[in-house]
């Protein structure tokens, strides 16, 4: 089997493995219990799952759903989280294949933020499906999260190239130096201080931008209308990606949310007080920058130039 379909191949295989100890996050998280201990069990009956009942989608689909010991159902959730991370992990390997050709530091910057946005998706996914089942963003996920998102940034630094990424001052033209034109400049922040600081930046500005959104909401409505988790889960968001692509996060889980809102109400499941997991929609939205973000707004800002 050639690289380009072996390598996402063997990603995707490893994502559903992933998959299956997300959905033991999830399950787990919300009631402050181990995800380490115990093994894994029925949720009707409590019988220990045999190792064999617990290959991700394969056991789902030879059990049709079912509990081997009591029957009971189990839920779609299981083999759909494991079957979006493997999909998710092989879209990553994928970018990782395409670029094969680059030179070593290049590459091997490539690689490091393929691995930071398959661990940013792994987050995503868990906190899309907690929030949408418990309407909570667990801190033991967003703010290790944010962590990681910095980690990443400082590693993908390490493979800079001398003066990439740097932010220049020029200087205005000096007629009185020898020779003609302007002078190169002083370096404002080097290309390592650039992406280290700016992804704390964005992980700052993120946090501050969905607080002062909340302090301004109870301040017209009194009372809350969004959570802290949202304004920690936007900060991790943009310590994995930036500014640019977390505002870009927030605008798609902004859209989502209002459609979503909007057919409950059409349909008149819901009305105006009725709450949202506004976090899922942010986590779709995360998904969506993550993996298109680069591209989308270099799509938007070239309709300006």
């Amino acid at each position: 089997m050639r690289a380009e379909l072996l390598i996402p191949a063997i990603a995707f295989l490893f994502g559903l493995l992933i998959g299956s100890f997300l959905n033991v996050c999830i399950a787990r998280l919300p009631l402050d219990e181990s995800i380490v201990t115990p093994r894994s069990r029925c949720m009707a009956c409590g019988h220990t799952i045999r190792w064999y009942d617990n290959i991700p989608v394969l056991s789902y689909l030879l059990l049709r759903g079912r509990c081997r010991d009591c029957g009971a159902g189990i839920s779609w959730q299981y083999p759909a989280v494991e079957l979006t991370t493997g999909i998710w992990f092989a879209l990553c390997a994928m970018t990782v294949v395409d670029g094969h050709g680059l030179s070593g530091d290049v590459f091997a910057r490539l690689l490091v933020h393929a691995v930071g946005v398959a661990t940013l998706g792994c987050l995503l996914i868990a906190l899309l499906v907690i929030d949408w089942k418990h309407y909570l963003l667990p801190n033991t996920l967003t703010i290790p999260g944010i962590l990681l998102g910095l980690l990443f940034a400082c590693a993908e630094a390490v493979f800079l190239n001398d003066n990439e990424g740097n932010v220049v001052l020029k200087r205005a033209p000096d007629i009185n130096a020898a020779g003609s034109g302007r002078s190169p400049g002083n370096i404002f922040l080097t290309g390592t201080e650039h992406l280290i600081f700016g992804r704390l930046l964005a992980a700052v500005g993120a946090f501050l931008l969905l607080y002062l959104i909340r302090l301004a909401y109870r301040a017209i409505r009194k009372r809350d209308g969004m959570g802290l988790g949202d304004a920690k889960l936007l900060a991790m968001i943009a310590a994995f990606v930036g500014f640019a692509a977390t505002v870009l996060s927030l605008f798609v889980g902004l859209m989502l949310a209002t459609l979503y809102a909007a057919a409950l109400l059409t349909g008149r499941r819901a009305g105006a007080a009725t709450r949202l997991a506004f976090g899922s929609f942010l986590c779709l939205g995360g998904l969506v920058a993550a993996m298109y973000g680069a591209r989308i707004t270099d799509a938007y800002l070239a309709l300006f130039r």
